[in-house]
């Protein structure tokens, strides 16, 4: 364990023997970064798809967040340090403007040790620019395709006793599917203050607010038909292939009538402010100790289908640790040790969305009022016993209290009925690791590692039936997960830097979700007794001509991630019939097996046209199951995007500070799925299941992905 520039004020776990892999600023800046998936599209082992709303990208770390519909699950998600991951688990990519940041590491495999609950996938930790990097003033502009535009500015200056980042951006675009326009406006910040020689401040400011008009998830037959929802604005009028969602006349009970999004008003209406505090004390130059709050507020408004959720959930975080750097006789040892205590409280309610128009509310549909806290320890050695060996051993546990009570309202023409439904539940869960890290000489390092992680379910997760409709699901387990790492760096020679982690994990009760459709309240998720996943990570970067043509490089990264069920047997029933079908053996739906990014790039390094540079990306991913009886896949496809850009040299005077670029993506306006949620599978009337041609009327599920577009855009710094 080793902090990362904690002069700085970024103090960065970085837990030795762990698979990391990181993205630098160099690998986004030159784009028009419109959402997280710009900074890490280049990272092995890391997929995204697209969620709900225009910068709600589903960020996967091997796979954690393929299974959902929205934002970054199965992670603890940090920003310089601080956590953005609340304590149930929920953590959302809108507030993430590529624009403001400098680089992003990524923690791959079970990771609970160090981060606690719900890493079991993995670790991010985002690192905005630093003041001192910056030093001025910096205003931008990115316009293009849609209607896009976006206009930002950052702040920055820096000194020994102080460092100080301001960004801020406002962006909308008119979306290029139906019912996708959007305004969202994200202020970030951070402030760092050295108090004395060995004390230090450092504020952390993130709001960001997220207006969206929000389309339907399509089955795949109607993405055939008509993936950007074109002629799809009135019902009675819609053409083959319009999405349209079922809403009770009166709002309460009874009679439905189909509207279109735009009908009904479907959108997203989101805020998110953070603001952290962490002090610094150098006990001596061996011994750092920090203490850490941090206050997150989440306030969602959201009529996305029939129902619309509406409420805040506050959060409070606070942490501290000790890392100590010592000498062993010959070796040096470095211990860590800290605790931790999160707590999540909220109050929500859902209401029927009415056919009114501008997402009317109608009878409530449900409350829910709870909590949720953590309350962790975690204890590491890294000792370097030769001058090319570390090991590593460490332990973390988490005890959980998830506490809530659902209301749950139906109407009839007698009246008003209500239902409570109470949830208490204690988790407590151990993380042991151990990793062995060898490096020969400067061109290897090896790498082995065990690690364990943990998921408790959320008090979401507790509510929503198999059928997708609020109600008791309360008998859900945590997942755990026991994985092995074995990994290798290389530099075989100059110009060509290589990484490859191949991985197996060991999960027991997966918590796996699944839709229900457009015209239920949410998606359903339950345990999977036993289940595998393995794979491979590759990385590497090559200049093939360094003195012919030194400008040159490519750089790839390919993944291959093979997730099965290995006990789980699903119960299925309809028509008066239920029957049970083993799962085992098949695969995990949702998971995109395989995915590959190569660039091209050139950046000329003198001469007239010093500056002038760009690339040709391929990204490719490979079609993947969309329910438990592996019965229908998502295509998978191949996007060629290219990129030109300008940095004029210094000796050009003023004109230095001028950057500009253009990018066209989807060069070949390929139509594909950006994302797609699982979906459940049929059981037919004579007890067998629904082939691939039934399962694809199934609504809910995919997003198409963007058409050629064109974006280009401007930076001055003053």
């Amino acid at each position: 364990m080793t902090v990362r520039g904690s002069g700085r004020g970024a103090a960065t776990l970085r837990p030795a023997g762990q698979t990391t892999y990181s993205a630098e600023r160099g690998s986004f800046a030159n784009q028009v970064g419109q959402s997280v998936a710009d900074m890490v599209v280049t990272i092995p082992g890391v997929s995204f798809v697209a969620g709900n709303g225009p910068r709600d990208v589903v960020v996967s770390v091997r796979g954690s967040g393929d299974r959902q519909s929205y934002g970054l699950k199965n992670l603890q998600v940090l920003e310089d340090g601080f956590p953005v991951t609340q304590p149930d688990g929920t953590a959302r990519s809108d507030l993430i403007d590529p624009h403001a940041y400098e680089g992003v590491d990524v923690f791959q495999g079970p990771a609970s040790t160090v981060y606690g609950n719900y890493a079991i996938n993995g670790a991010i930790n985002f690192r905005t620019r630093t003041g001192a990097d910056i030093h001025g003033l910096e205003l931008g502009s990115d316009f293009g395709s849609f209607g896009m535009f976006n206009q930002y500015v950052t702040l920055g200056f820096g000194g020994r006793s102080y460092d100080l980042t301001v960004f801020g951006s406002d962006v909308r675009g008119n979306g290029f599917i139906a019912n996708s326009r959007y305004a969202t406006s994200t202020e970030n910040m951070r402030l760092r203050v050295n108090l004395t020689e060995r004390d230090r401040l450092i504020l952390k400011f993130v709001n960001n607010v997220t207006d969206a008009f929000l389309p339907l998830r399509l089955s795949l037959a109607q993405f055939r038909l008509n993936p950007y929802q074109q002629g799809c604005a009135i019902a009675a009028d819609a053409a083959a292939g319009c999405a349209t969602v079922n809403l009770l006349v009166n709002g309460r009970y009874g009679a439905t009538v189909a509207r279109t999004p735009q009908q009904a008003g479907l959108g997203r209406f989101d805020r998110r402010t953070i603001v952290g505090l962490r002090w610094e004390h150098d006990f001596d130059s061996r011994t750092t100790w920090r203490n850490q709050f941090t206050y997150d507020q989440r306030h969602i408004d959201q009529p996305t289908s029939v129902a619309s959720y509406v409420g805040p959930y506050n959060s409070y975080n606070a942490s501290s640790d000790v890392t100590n750097h010592a000498r062993l006789g010959a070796t040096s040892l470095t211990t860590f040790g800290g605790i931790s205590f999160d707590y999540l409280d909220f109050g929500s309610q859902v209401y029927n969305v009415t056919p009114a128009g501008g997402a009317t509310r109608g009878g409530l549909n449900g409350t829910s009022y709870g909590h949720q806290w953590n309350l962790g320890a975690r204890f590491q050695e890294d000792w370097q016993f030769a001058p090319q060996w570390h090991a590593v051993v460490g332990l973390g546990g988490t005890y959980s209290d998830l506490g809530a009570i659902q209301n749950l309202y139906s109407y009839s023409a007698a009246g008003q009925r209500v239902t409570g439904i109470t949830a208490n539940r204690f988790f407590f869960n151990l993380a042991p690791e151990a990793a062995l890290i060898y490096a020969p000489d400067r061109d290897w390092t090896l790498h082995a590692r065990v690690g364990t992680a943990y998921a408790t379910p959320t008090t979401s997760n507790l509510f929503v039936t198999p059928q997708g409709n609020y109600g008791n699901n309360t008998h859900l387990r945590s997942e755990t997960s026991v994985g092995v790492d074995l990994g290798a760096d290389w530099h075989p020679f100059a110009g060509l830097d290589l990484q490859a982690t191949g991985f197996y994990e060991f999960y027991r009760n997966e918590l796996v979700s699944q839709s229900a459709g457009v015209n239920t309240v949410s998606s359903f998720t339950f345990n999977a007794p036993a289940s595998q996943h393995r794979g491979v990570e590759l990385g590497a970067e090559w200049t093939p001509l360094r003195h012919a043509l030194p400008g040159g490089r490519i750089r790839l990264s390919y993944t291959y991630d093979n997730q099965i069920y290995t006990d789980y047997t699903e119960v299925m029933s309809g028509s008066g019939l239920s029957r049970a079908f083993d799962r085992g053996g098949r695969r995990i739906p949702g998971v995109i097996p395989n995915f590959l990014n190569a660039r091209f790039l050139y950046d000329q390094p003198d001469g007239p046209l010093e500056g002038l540079g760009g690339y040709v990306e391929v990204t490719w991913r490979s079609d993947y199951w969309l329910d438990n009886a592996n019965r229908l896949r998502a295509p998978g496809y191949a996007l060629v995007n290219l990129e030109l850009h300008y940095d004029p040299p210094k000796r050009l005077g003023w004109v230095h500070r001028l950057h500009g670029y253009v990018e066209v993506q989807n060069l070949a306006n390929k139509t594909y799925v950006a994302g797609a949620t699982n979906i459940a599978d049929v059981l037919l009337a004579d007890g067998t299941q629904a082939g691939a041609a039934m399962l694809a009327t199934r609504t809910g599920s995919i997003y198409a992905g963007s058409p050629r577009a064109v974006f280009g855009g401007v930076r001055v710094h003053f």
